[in-house]
């Protein structure tokens, strides 16, 4: 039986762990059939450590998304190993130490955490664009920018910045019937989390209103929820956020 991204060509960013989402994007999208690729910032040894830990192997390149001549040499790097691509994941973010101090934050650290966590969804959208053929997904992470979250701080404004981004992209690539969506995850044990000065804050939210059970050292889910996007069973879906947070987003006071 075939799976659901058989034959895809897929490029993910932000592997960094075993605990990351992306690696577990990665893995059930080999599990599904696809063909995968990865990049990394800024330690692609890392990367590539972790990525044998796939169920295939996967080339990683070397990709700083705020560095343009990085962007500009994806398409040759993308093409002469894959062709052209079906999709990209975006997993990435990262808020400099001070903008985790909303007050007090700088506009060089807020700029900083724009630019790699938001403004990036475009960029490398845009590296892409010519590796895409009949259409593709693009699919990023997010945590709910709704709200105004415990010790979040600047990164609530960054993942807002996200998520606006991600519409207008979809409403201009639209014509080219390429998908742009977000899967908004609940919090989770993984790197990025742990840059997070009092996360376990943040996390003892989800032990007291997820009404399914919620699992932080569990990424999986969130790696379905991102495969799922990137296939054909969800053709006519842009634009959105798909929640995969154990059903937080919907409690009530």
């Amino acid at each position: 039986m075939s799976g659901i991204l058989e034959g895809k060509n897929i490029l993910i960013t932000g592997v960094l762990m075993e605990s990351s989402i992306a690696f577990h994007a990665a893995k059930v999208a080999q599990e599904q059939g696809a063909n995968v690729i990865l990049t990394a910032w800024p330690r692609p040894t890392l990367t590539e450590r972790i990525a044998k830990k796939l169920p295939k192997p996967a080339k990683v390149i070397e990709l700083d998304v705020t560095n343009q001549e990085h962007l500009d040499r994806l398409e040759g790097l993308v093409r002469e190993e894959l062709g052209g691509l079906d999709g990209v994941v975006h997993s990435i973010g990262f808020a400099p130490p001070g903008a985790f101090n909303f007050l007090e934050a700088t506009f060089e650290d807020v700029s900083t955490a724009m630019h790699v966590s938001a403004y990036s969804l475009k960029s490398l959208t845009m590296a892409c664009r010519p590796l895409f053929s009949d259409g593709a997904s693009v699919v990023g992470l997010t945590f709910d920018a709704q709200f105004a979250w415990p010790k979040y701080d600047w990164m609530g404004p960054a993942k807002a910045a996200l998520e606006a981004t991600s519409r207008y992209l979809a409403r201009d690539l639209g014509k080219e019937e390429i998908r742009c969506n977000l899967i908004s995850a609940g919090p989770l044990g993984s790197m990025a989390a742990k840059s997070i000065p009092g996360f376990s804050d943040l996390a003892d939210i989800w032990n007291t209103r997820s009404p399914l059970n919620w699992d932080m050292g569990d990424p999986e889910p969130a790696g379905k929820g991102i495969v799922a996007l990137l296939s054909d069973f969800f053709p006519k879906t842009t634009g959105e956020i798909i929640h995969v947070d154990g059903g937080v987003h919907m409690m009530g006071a």
